[in-house]
């Protein structure tokens, strides 16, 4: 024992307690060198090398272990070494805590410098023990250090010590890793110009306090994808009044980046500005040249309507920085020989970044991943260092590989110690498998789903009983029967949170075997399943329900046009056909009940595309066709929602995993009711129901495609649905379906959210037992936020390979003129949708070198007026679509006006067939 301490301390009861502190050092901590006989068998966990790799270093060319400090492994986290050489020195090498290497705080002496002695003593120690090993072991410790002052002590008290970048600059057979340091401080690092660009960020203290007077208010930095020099900061918390902050202009934003947590401070009224209407980007000019930007901040500000301004403010400190590495490219600089290059990221919401390579003839091209360092107040940019090379722009595996990295989608190999909690194979049901479970496999079942479907989650059926009654059933698979809590499958399969469905390929919640096989109720074997049973009338009004884990055998896998051929079809009758007209018309039914409810029917414009088998490339692309079974199967489904959701919180009232659609604020809507009010069209949003019924009577006779135009609109205004745990939140409504409770039960294979719920129904009914994390409503509500966070990014991932499919078909396919309508009017541009290709775009009318045509902008009818000719929302116009290769880092589909014809915007029709600017221009264009 070193030393004890005892003091005294009153307790609330007004009574004393005495406390004794007492401080041991252990001497049983081995070396971790193999063979070591002075330690012996002391050191347990990970070993360091017997004799390490040597890393053919100038400045130690002898074997040796690393050493780094804190703030080395901190900066240098993307580590620049092999494995063997120093994770395990981080992870094996002496502990402070031990009998020898202990250092006591002195007199006078901070923290800091303390923690940086006992860091050389460590060093020192090692050195002189690991002589001791044998007469002829030349093995070293070389102490890593960037503080200099650290370092000149070393080296004082005789130990070999580098500097990061000195020790990386030494390993001459790796000269490419000098690439991957980490820059240091942003204050060592400031650029020569020295001219100050931004104010300087408040220090924690300070912000902490601002926050806690309300001077300050503390939210997530939300950059916006249309214009560099506007973000949103999202307020925490519950104050209604200024949920949403608008930051203009580069000096407002001060170096914040997508995510990060800030402080901002609200300006007063008579700074407020509305959120712009002109579509901006970075368009690479020199890094320095900050006067542009206040010319195209001054295009931001424009004379609006006082209802138009919104709570304005001005960023004043960095509570957490949220950076991640960043996929992109290199956009090489003009200077020949130059090391200083820029990064653009493939996500418009981040900056460039600066970057320091010798590689950049070999990286032009390339996807590669940056990370950034710090941002100092004299700098355009962020400073940043290369990562890792990815492969050749434009190139399929690597394009995936870059969705994939930017929306952070787990999508590594399972691991070994995941694969080991699955089924040994061959696999059948035992009887302790049937233990609680009802054996259901005479039943009529068959599944419907999209062609090509291999991970069945659910079959139905539909049988008349004796009482003239119907028994329908739903029957899901039974996932987590396989997934036992707590296991590191069950671990990987919370943190995927959802199966990802890309255009090629699918990234699965949970392996293979489970997925494709074991858990997917595939017709003519016997599977597990949980069953939601009904007993109803004819009329679709349920007079019993029951829950029970179940084995059934479906007789069945049908595609939803097989299934719709079978309802059509007056020749067949089969007890499989019988069961689907029952089903298809208590559908109907159960749909017209939910719409006369205020259930809405939106619409989204969805895409399939038809692969050439050889070569994997898109060679059609159609909107998918809805048939009467797609929403039969939906009916169902969600009735054994919303049964079973109202099962679990009837039992777990505060522990319920349930999933809610809050109703949009009225402003969301505005668009909306601008839009119809231009076709003298009335829409009514104070409810759910008024909004549906404002749908329904929204047509047109001589604009027929107007109701669905009207209906995507609607679709844009709403809210995101959110997973919830029931005892943390009082409102439970979703709005979209109009019911006043549900959760997700029917997909487990592919969503994590149903196995909790497969859970909790399974304790409800008797069939599995608890455990500790399933009723702690705190641990619930952080799987919810993380599988909300998953089911966004898996979102946005499914839209970026379609738009990344988009483009190579029609790269193959060269220039096309479709019929477009107009969803948005801006500023400077028209966004249009093609109904044939369910496809977007944005047709600009400023460019770049070319004369800008005269544009009045309406917002509120809203409209753009272009020389003589006006566009309003819904206008019908021809655009021409081509594949923009310009920009080889972000190639894009662009479109521009073929009719109405305005002269010197429109495009005549005889364009040549083939994609703008293709990848033969070698020079890369940032921008548009």
């Amino acid at each position: 024992m070193l030393k004890s301490k005892t003091f005294l301390k009153k307790t609330r009861a007004g009574g004393v307690m005495k406390i004794v502190r007492e401080h041991y050092l252990r001497d049983d901590i081995g070396c971790g060198a193999p063979g070591c006989a002075a330690c012996g068998g002391a050191h347990e966990g990970p070993a360091l090398e017997p004799q390490p790799q040597d890393p053919a270093s100038s400045l130690c060319p002898q074997p040796h272990y690393l050493l780094p400090d804190t703030n080395v492994l901190l900066h240098q986290i993307v580590s620049a070494w092999r494995l063997g050489t120093w994770a395990s020195v981080a992870s094996s090498l002496r502990l402070p805590g031990s009998l020898e290497t202990y250092v006591e705080q002195e007199q006078g002496e901070n923290a800091n410098d303390r923690n940086d002695r006992a860091i050389r003593v460590a060093a020192k120690w090692y050195n002189e023990h690991l002589k001791k090993m044998s007469a002829d072991n030349h093995l070293q410790v070389i102490f890593i250090t960037n503080d200099r002052k650290n370092k000149e002590k070393a080296v004082e008290e005789g130990i070999p010590a580098f500097t990061c970048e000195e020790y990386v600059k030494s390993l001459t057979a790796n000269p490419e890793l000098i690439d991957r340091l980490a820059c240091l401080s942003e204050e060592v690092n400031e650029i020569e110009s020295g001219k100050i660009i931004f104010s300087e960020h408040l220090p924690l203290s300070k912000l902490q306090q601002g926050i806690k007077s309300g001077t300050y208010l503390q939210g997530t930095f939300r950059a916006s994808r249309e214009n560099y020099l506007e973000a949103t900061v999202w307020i925490h918390g519950d104050n209604e009044e200024n949920k949403e902050i608008i930051l203009q202009g580069l000096k407002h934003l001060n170096r914040a980046v997508h995510e990060d947590i800030v402080a901002v401070e609200l300006l007063p009224k008579s700074q407020w500005v509305a959120p712009s209407s002109v579509v901006l980007q970075d368009e690479g000019q020199n890094e320095e040249d900050v006067e542009k930007e206040e010319e195209r901040e001054r295009m931001l500000k424009s004379v609006v309507s006082e209802k138009m301004l919104k709570p304005t403010g001005r960023l004043v400190g960095i509570i957490k920085r949220n950076w991640r590495p960043y996929c992109g490219m290199l956009s090489k600089s003009d200077i020949k020989e130059s090391r200083r290059h820029l990064f653009t990221p493939a996500d418009k919401r981040i900056p460039r970044i600066r970057i320091e390579t010798r590689q950049a003839s070999t990286l032009e091209g390339r996807r590669i991943i940056v990370a950034i360092d710090g941002w100092p107040r004299n700098s355009r940019y962020p400073n940043g260092h290369f990562v890792r090379n990815l492969g050749d722009v434009g190139e399929k595996e690597t394009e995936t590989e870059v969705l994939l990295l930017e929306h952070d989608v787990p999508h590594q190999p399972f691991s070994q110690a995941v694969l080991s909690f699955l089924p040994k194979m061959p696999w059948s049901i035992t009887e302790k498998d049937m233990k609680n479970r009802e054996d259901l496999r005479h039943l009529c079942i068959c599944s419907v789903d999209p062609p090509g479907c291999t991970d069945i989650d659910d079959a139905l059926h539909c049988r008349e009983l004796e009482n003239g009654n119907l028994e329908v059933g739903v029957h899901i698979a039974d996932v987590s029967h396989f997934i036992r809590p707590g296991n590191a499958l069950d671990q990987e399969s919370a943190r995927r949170g959802t199966t990802v469905y890309l255009c090629e390929k699918r990234i699965d919640m949970v392996p293979e075997l489970l997925s494709s096989n074991l858990c997917s109720l595939k017709c003519d074997v016997d599977r597990l399943a949980f069953s939601c049973i009904w007993e109803m009338n004819h009329n679709a009004e349920i007079l019993k329900t029951k829950f029970t884990k179940s084995v059934i055998n479906s007789k069945a896998s049908l595609t939803y046009a097989e299934a719709q051929l079978r309802i059509d079809s007056a020749n067949m009758n089969d007890d499989i056909t019988t069961s689907l007209r029952g089903l298809n018309k208590l559908a109907k039914i159960l749909k017209k009940r939910r719409i006369e409810k205020g259930a809405l029917t939106l619409s989204s414009p969805e895409v399939r595309f038809h692969m050439d088998s050889e070569t994997h490339d898109p060679i059609d692309l159609q909107t998918k066709e809805l048939r009467e079974t797609n929403s039969m199967v939906e009916e169902f489904m969600l009735l054994a929602n919303i049964s079973v959701a109202k099962k679990i919180h009837e039992e777990f009232s505060e522990h319920a995993l349930l999933r809610k659609h809050p109703a949009p604020p009225p402003s969301n809507y505005e668009i909306l009711v601008k839009a119809a009010r231009s076709r003298n069209l009335e829409i009514k949003t104070d409810t759910a129901k008024s909004l549906a019924e404002s749908l329904d009577r929204a047509e047109s006779p001589t604009f027929p495609y107007l109701n669905t135009l009207l209906r995507i609109l609607a679709t844009r205004c709403m809210m995101q649905a959110v997973y919830f745990c029931s005892g943390m939140d009082n409102d439970f409504h979703h709005y979209g379906l109009a019911s006043p409770i549900y959760t997700h039960f029917t997909s487990p294979i592919r969503r994590y959210a149903d196995v909790i719920v497969h859970r909790l129904l399974a304790v409800a009914v008797g069939a599995d037992c608890t455990y500790p994390e399933l009723t702690d409503k705190h641990k619930l509500a952080d799987i919810c936020k993380n599988l909300n966070f998953r089911h966004k990014m898996a979102q946005y991932a499914q839209r970026a390979s379609v738009a990344f499919h988009t483009q190579l078909f029609f790269k193959s396919k060269g220039i096309v003129s479709e019929e477009a309508y107009i969803l948005f009017v801006r500023k400077n541009a028209i966004v249009v949708l093609i109904p044939k290709y369910g496809l977007e775009g944005t047709v600009f009318f400023e460019e770049k070198d070319k004369p800008n045509p005269r544009l009045i902008y309406d917002d509120e009818i809203p409209s753009l007026k272009i020389e003589d000719t006006v566009f309003h929302v819904f206008d019908k116009v021809k655009v021409k679509i081509m594949l923009d290769s310009s920009n080889l880092q972000h190639q894009k589909i662009r479109m521009s006006l073929v009719e109405p014809q305005i002269p010197g915007i429109s495009i005549p029709t005889d364009t040549s067939n083939t994609d703008l600017n293709g990848p033969e221009k070698k020079k890369i264009k940032l921008g548009k």
